[in-house]
């Protein structure tokens, strides 16, 4: 996952100014809380995790077909 450095927020200024992580999300439509001079905490609009799952669910179906796909042989061989 790329991280747009205008999303960063550091944990003390989340909490003190939580207000401003809101609105950085609803300009930019993620922020991302440090903790520890690291990612630890993504904030995002409820309609977004919705549509994250469902393009993770879609990556995971084209790497299965692909997997089929690739031992088709073995498969068939393990369904006699």
């Amino acid at each position: 996952m790329n991280i747009n450095t205008d999303t960063i927020v550091s944990m003390t200024e989340a909490n003190q100014n939580f207000s401003k992580v809101a609105r950085l999300v609803d300009e930019k439509g993620m922020a991302v809380i440090m903790k520890n001079n690291a990612p630890r905490y993504l904030v995002m609009e409820f309609k977004q995790l919705k549509e994250q799952q469902l393009a993770s669910d879609e990556d995971a179906l084209t790497l299965s077909k692909r997997f089929i796909d690739s031992n088709r042989k073995a498969y068939t061989e393990l369904a006699k």
